[in-house]
């Protein structure tokens, strides 16, 4: 493998694991050795970068840079998993919210914040990741981590019947979970709240326009 292919820029397609990806580069590229700078869950796209043979320990370096989402989040119903893979948990109906409301809450968390961290998520208890408690259905006190939002920008505001649907741009700290954002912001509204859509956009400066889909390999 040449020098020049050990960090790949990959956008992940909609439905595939972080890992899914690796697979298939795997068969395509006849290389064993890969590692990715930042796990995408199956419902979102976006850019991956992908060390190859040396270059998976390069991967550190891009795993704390910060990273750049756009979400699209639900405010009116929520799911165990808090994005469109889980089952519904509540639903409620939301009124007399306005674009102007929503923009306030999202300028309020920017900073240093402290989130719940979610159910299905990787991080581990007692040694065991958290999503294979809640696959059990088994209940694990939900600890919260600090992390820092360094921007948080709503760029579309839409009415959905008894809902409402708003698209957002984030630039956050490494660890910081976006299902837990748009989570949060359903709190501070009083709705349950989801995320629909989720794509990462830059990590760091390096930008998904400059990665190859998959095809493309």
């Amino acid at each position: 493998m040449p020098e020049k292919r050990e960090i790949i820029l990959v956008e992940k397609p909609e439905g595939l694991s972080s890992f899914g990806v690796i697979k298939i580069l795997r068969q395509k590229l006849g290389v064993r050795k890969m590692g990715h700078a930042g796990t995408l869950d199956p419902f979102a796209t976006g850019l991956l970068i992908i060390g190859i043979g040396h270059g998976t320990k390069r991967m550190k370096e891009f795993e704390v840079l910060p990273k750049t989402y756009v979400m699209d989040v639900l405010l009116g119903r929520s799911t165990d998993t808090g994005d469109p893979d889980g089952k519904t948990i509540a639903e409620k109906k939301v009124s007399g919210i306005g674009k102007e409301d929503v923009e306030k809450i999202l300028k309020e968390m920017e900073g240093d914040i402290e989130l719940p961290i979610p159910s299905y998520s990787a991080v581990k208890h007692k040694g065991i990741p958290l999503y294979k408690y809640a696959r059990r259905g088994i209940a694990v006190e939900r600890k919260k981590r600090k992390t820092r939002i360094f921007g948080l920008k709503l760029m579309n505001f839409a009415i959905e019947g008894d809902k409402v649907l708003f698209r957002a741009e984030m630039k956050a700290e490494k660890g910081t979970y976006a299902r837990a954002v748009g989570e949060e912001v359903g709190r501070r509204i009083g709705a349950p709240a989801m995320l629909t859509a989720l794509r990462r956009t830059k990590i760091g400066d390096i930008a998904v326009e400059d990665a190859k889909q998959l095809k493309d390999f």
